[in-house]
């Protein structure tokens, strides 16, 4: 799946290059979207070398302005 899927399908302004937060671990984390794999957002969170996968609208916030709804 393409990263316009996962824009449309989630409503989430996910792009390569993109910041988010992640907010679902113990602490909240800062990162950069990479790429998208299958249904998920590939990120790069801050201080990482790999980018992991992480669902788009779980415990994401997208910093250009819009959050998921979850």
């Amino acid at each position: 799946m393409s990263m316009e899927y996962i824009q449309r399908y989630y409503s989430v302004p996910a792009r390569v290059g993109g910041r988010i937060r992640y907010t679902g671990g113990r602490h909240a984390m800062l990162g950069t979207i990479t790429e998208s794999q299958g249904q998920y957002i590939m990120v790069q969170l801050d201080g990482q070398q790999h980018s992991m996968p992480y669902h788009p609208t779980w415990g994401i916030e997208y910093l250009d302005g819009q959050k998921t709804n979850a």
